[in-house]
């Protein structure tokens, strides 16, 4: 059960423009809400669609670590041309979220289950990037009559992944991260704490779409990062703990997409998820790193306008 109890300005959670018109398409048409849960938290929730457009697919955008939940600002003149809406949230712990500690990234599901029924959609596709990726599988898993496809861009496979290498390929501030989350919250908490960006997590591909294209993403990382550091921590808890959810029990239409030189996330942990999901398919785009990569999400938007539906 979900009340809608307050909205925002437009311009709340929304990243400055890069273009005039992209920043015209964004104030006319992305609505952010607070969303009250049954157990009493609040989601913050976006919901994006282009004036005069009739929508004919609801996409959920499901968020990297560390961002906000506000819809893919350099996606949104081609979710218009696709008649896409887009749907998004904060997760717990992010912006006007309230933190969930504990969460697994099956709870992802429930939360998306919440706010399409606050918002009127059966039915809807997912996209998730990065740490955003694995709760959009999540909801392919456990909610396989309301999704009708999804996406996964540069994400992680399940820490226990039998016959994987996790660590392989991964940079070393990266991994140090995550082998301390392995410890538990204090030790990730202590980590975090004194670790220091590693630039050299990204490749020159990934600067470049950093400092151009997808510039945006620079200003939700730091919108995310004013309110502390409890939603990283539970999206990297979550990450190596149980997700909840087995990727063999997904029924929807999957595609994953990787970047072969991604320093963040070795693009095997998308090649072993795409083994073992039923009917999967894989791109691997061999010259991009873990945001380059993203070049390709216009594409895997006709992907998603062209199988939903056929789950």
């Amino acid at each position: 059960m979900v009340a809608a109890v307050g909205r925002r300005s437009p311009r709340e959670g929304i990243g400055a423009a890069r273009e005039e018109g992209t920043w015209a398409y964004a104030r006319r048409v992305v609505t952010p809400t607070d969303l009250v849960l049954g157990d009493g938290r609040t989601l913050h929730a976006y919901d994006a669609l282009a004036d005069g457009v009739d929508a004919g697919l609801a996409v959920f955008w499901h968020h990297g670590t560390p961002n906000l939940g506000a819809p893919p600002e350099p996606l949104l003149p081609a979710a218009a041309r696709l008649g896409i809406r887009w749907v998004s949230y904060d997760r717990p712990g992010y912006g006007g979220s309230t933190s969930h500690p504990g969460r697994d990234v099956a709870s992802a599901a429930a939360d998306v289950a919440g706010v399409a029924d606050a918002l009127g959609i059966e039915q809807f596709a997912v996209m998730g990037h990065s740490g955003g990726a694995a709760h959009a599988l999540a909801c392919a898993a456990l909610l396989p009559e309301r999704v009708m496809a999804a996406v996964c861009v540069s994400g992680l496979a399940p820490y226990h992944a039998e016959g994987l290498d996790w660590f392989a390929g991964m940079g070393a501030a990266g991994a140090a991260e995550l082998r301390a989350a392995a410890r538990g919250r204090a030790a990730l908490e202590g980590h975090l704490a004194t670790a220091e960006f590693d630039p050299e997590l990204f490749t020159p591909a990934d600067h470049a779409a950093l400092a151009g294209d997808w510039s945006w993403l620079l200003t939700v990382v730091e919108q995310a990062m004013e309110g502390g550091l409890g939603g990283m921590v539970d999206d990297d808890l979550a990450g190596v703990a149980p997700w909840g959810f087995d990727p063999g029990q997904v029924r929807p239409p999957v595609l994953f997409v990787h970047g072969g030189q991604d320093r963040m996330v070795p693009s095997g942990h998308s090649q072993w998820l795409a083994r073992r999901t039923p009917g999967a398919e894989l791109w691997l785009r061999p010259d991009d790193g873990h945001v380059s990569v993203l070049r390709a999400a216009e594409a895997a938007l006709g992907w998603l306008r062209e199988h939903a539906g056929q789950g």
